[in-house]
């Protein structure tokens, strides 16, 4: 009995000790993953420029390892969504060539102006929830920055600022101030095509409608849905930044779009992603 006894205490440890080393390699494993995660926008910005080592250390002006080409070719991989394929292989690695070139690498730089948030949010309107995407960019505050709304999109308001330029019968005559401009009943009798009355460069300020939407308490925020970054810093290409939540090593923030554009295309992209006519 006693032997069995010594038996079973031995299976016993031996069981705890199995549990604790398989504890201790899925630990491991975790560690791993949350090093190789790209968990805040600050450090994807020094994981692309290679200013910090693989646990999140950072490195400074005076460290041999600032920015050096090795540490940033290691990163550079583990930065893009692995899953999206129209990131092809030729386009990564011609994107990588430039950037890492040893005669002008190029870097981001977190305060400069080319880049901007895109926040999709819902708020209250009238009772009613609505999409709202909030554009905000950094500006300079003292010896800072601060995050700032400078655009706004949302389908409910411009639907209602659309100008239709192809309808002709709405003009007022160019005789018009012979009648003291009293044919202006008609134009404002028809309030949905108002807006064809406004000069040809007329353009809606949204801006302005969802300041003045809250300011009398008809829009009520509550709450993000998503988040993106589009970065247009670096010379000849556009970069999308997305957070992705699942499970393995290429995940938090990671570029999720990257495309070749010249200037005069930055400047279409930009429009097209803040719905700008």
């Amino acid at each position: 009995m006693r032997s069995l006894g010594l038996l079973a205490i031995s299976a016993g440890l031996l069981l705890t000790s199995f549990h604790s080393q398989a504890q201790l390699v899925s630990e491991s494993d975790d560690e791993s993953k949350l090093y190789a995660e790209t968990k805040q926008l600050n450090q994807f910005f020094r994981r692309f420029n290679g200013e910090e080592d693989e646990k999140g250390n950072r490195y400074y002006e005076k460290d041999k390892e600032y920015r050096s080409v090795n540490l940033r070719k290691k990163y550079l991989p583990i930065l893009f969504d692995k899953e999206n394929a129209s990131l092809s292989r030729d386009l990564k690695v011609e994107f990588a060539d430039q950037v890492l070139d040893k005669k002008d690498p190029a870097f981001l730089n977190f305060h400069d102006a080319n880049w901007f948030a895109e926040v999709n949010t819902i708020f209250m309107l009238k009772g009613k929830a609505q999409p709202f995407t909030l554009y905000l960019q950094l500006e300079k505050q003292n010896d800072g920055s601060k995050w700032v709304i400078y655009n706004v999109y949302s389908p409910y308001l411009a639907k209602y600022f659309d100008r239709d330029t192809s309808q002709t019968a709405n003009f007022l005559h160019p005789m018009s101030h012979e009648l003291d401009f009293m044919n202006l009943h008609k134009a404002f009798g028809h309030t949905e095509e108002v807006a064809a009355y406004t000069n040809k460069d007329y353009r809606s300020d949204l801006i302005s409608i969802f300041i003045y939407e809250i300011k009398n308490g008809n829009l009520k925020f509550q709450t993000v849905t998503s988040l993106n970054f589009h970065l247009f810093q670096l010379d000849g290409w556009y970069l999308e930044l997305s957070e992705f939540n699942r499970p393995g090593y290429n995940r938090g923030w990671l570029i999720s779009d990257l495309v070749k554009v010249n200037n005069e295309e930055k400047g279409l992209l930009k429009s097209h992603i803040m719905h700008e006519k």
